[in-house]
């Protein structure tokens, strides 16, 4: 592998991301709340490591390309580096004691998972509530997708970084360009966080609050600057607004750039996006008649909270306005579940993804149908289009892979002294990039109590499940390090 041009690529990732602490170095001499010279610090000391990178690299040369293992390098580094500096802000707040809360609640951040160590979110100075939001909307989209744009200047093509870090597995590419369609992705995420900023303030919310919370809504993030997150409002309008925004971020955005070129019925002809939109349909009527009667007295009160806890779980946002361990068994299993689904393949959601599970689903049918006629020839087809038996084997993988991580965390979380229901619901959050779990770590309480190995363990789940499991998994094989 060509180092020099890794390091390049991911100086450049750190100088960029040390930039973006001028926003809550900003915040913070607005406010005054005393914490700017913690974000000077760290914005100091990541655009110099990042400064530093790229002279140390400035005689790599260019090439027109980069391989598949310098592209799986470039992201899974890349993201950990920004992982360690992004925690800068944190460590140097007084809000964070350890080292470790700090890179968990940055993991956390830029994996747009949502699990927090805070305990009194409220409590903390407003440049960093901001810098904790700007984090999940950074990581939303991908900090190395939104790099994509500025790869040509350094003579290094992209598509090997786009297919290791867009969460799909066919990354859609919009236009033949691939830095146009890192940008249209941007232009239609930063216009749809635009519009959610106008609807929640000119809804009551104030300006700060809704832009922290449009900031971790479209990337599926969950981060609130309020301790009760959005039950803190209490606001059917907030409930609906909110739930329609991130059923649209856990739609594939290629599908968001056809509605906007005109394709009116882009959802409706996706099988995917039917998909997802009818796993969310179902599962909310289920919960809702569930919950109808034992928890709530109306239907309409039932409907709102089950839409929100299935859309918040399912699009992995981690949003809560109701504590779902108080919901009845048959609810809380129907969410345990939907957090392995996750979101559409496209999207900023987490989880398996729908493309995945339906692909799967379609695979079992396939094999319960060959025993039956033992020689027929049928292949699996999504949205009209042959599902090539490689891409078959890589799904069916990957799904193997993801519950082979979830059992083996759980397994070493649990022995670290956590009971087991928490630890089931913090390795399926965590590797599904949702936020709160079951147990200890449910929507009423959150990850600060567990120990400082669980943290770390966890830590690598979010990342694994942000890039996808493969691209994290790899660099642990010996051969991939050799030439």
């Amino acid at each position: 592998m060509r180092w020099p041009f890794i390091i390049r690529i991911i100086g450049v990732l750190l100088f960029v991301l040390g930039l973006s602490m001028l926003l809550p170095l900003g915040c913070s001499l607005f406010f005054k709340d005393g914490a700017h010279q913690g974000h000077l610090t760290a914005m100091a000391v990541t655009t110099m490591m990042g400064a530093i990178m790229i002279f140390i690299s400035k005689k790599a040369g260019s090439h027109n390309y980069i391989n598949q293992r310098e592209g799986i390098a470039v992201v899974a580094l890349g993201w950990l580096g920004i992982s360690l500096f992004g925690a800068l802000p944190f460590f140097l707040a007084p809000d964070f004691f350890t080292y470790t809360d700090a890179f968990f609640e940055s993991v956390s951040g830029f994996t747009t998972t949502g699990s927090s160590v805070m305990t009194d979110i409220e409590g903390a100075t407003p440049s960093l509530l901001l810098w904790r939001s700007l984090i999940q909307w950074l990581g939303g989209m991908g900090i190395i997708v939104l790099s994509l744009a500025i790869l040509p200047f350094l003579g290094v093509g992209g598509i090997q970084l786009y297919k290791a870090e867009v969460p799909s597995p066919v990354p859609d590419k919009l236009t033949p360009r691939l830095s146009d369609s890192a940008k249209i992705l941007w232009i239609v995420y930063a216009g749809m966080t635009l519009l959610l900023i106008l609807f929640l303030y000119f809804g009551g919310m104030n300006l700060f609050d809704s832009v922290c919370h449009a900031l971790t809504t479209l990337p599926t993030g969950g981060f609130s600057p309020k301790n009760l997150s959005i039950a803190h409002y209490d606001s059917a309008y907030f409930d609906y607004i909110i739930t329609i925004f991130m059923l649209l971020a856990g739609i594939n955005f290629s599908l968001h750039y056809q509605i906007l070129r005109g394709h009116g019925l882009a959802f409706w002809k996706d099988a995917e996006c039917r998909f997802f939109l009818g796993a969310v349909l179902v599962g909310t009527l289920i919960i809702t008649i569930n919950t109808w009667g034992p928890l709530y007295d109306s239907f309409s009160q039932a409907f709102r909270f089950a839409v929100f806890q299935v859309v918040s779980i399912v699009t992995t946002t981690g949003y809560a306005t109701a504590d779902y361990e108080l919901f009845p068994g048959l609810s809380q299993a129907l969410l345990f579940f939907g957090m392995f689904m996750g979101a559409s393949a496209g999207s900023t959601g987490g989880g398996m993804k729908c493309a995945r599970i339906m692909v799967c689903i379609k695979y079992c049918y396939r094999e319960l149908f060959k025993l039956i006629h033992p020689r027929s020839v049928s292949h699996i087809k999504l949205n009209n289009t042959l599902v090539p038996e490689e891409l078959l084997r890589s799904i069916l993988g990957f799904i193997a892979l993801y519950i082979l991580v979830f059992v083996i965390a759980t397994v070493l979380l649990s022995s670290l002294g956590v009971d087991l229901l928490t630890s089931l619901g913090a390795v399926a959050s965590c590797i599904g990039n949702i936020g709160p779990g079951f147990g200890t770590v449910g929507p009423a309480e959150n990850f600060a109590h567990l120990p400082q190995a669980g943290k770390w363990l966890l830590s690598w789940c979010m990342l694994a499940g942000r890039l996808e499991i493969y691209t994290v998994i790899i660099l642990l094989v010996p051969e991939f390090w050799k030439q």
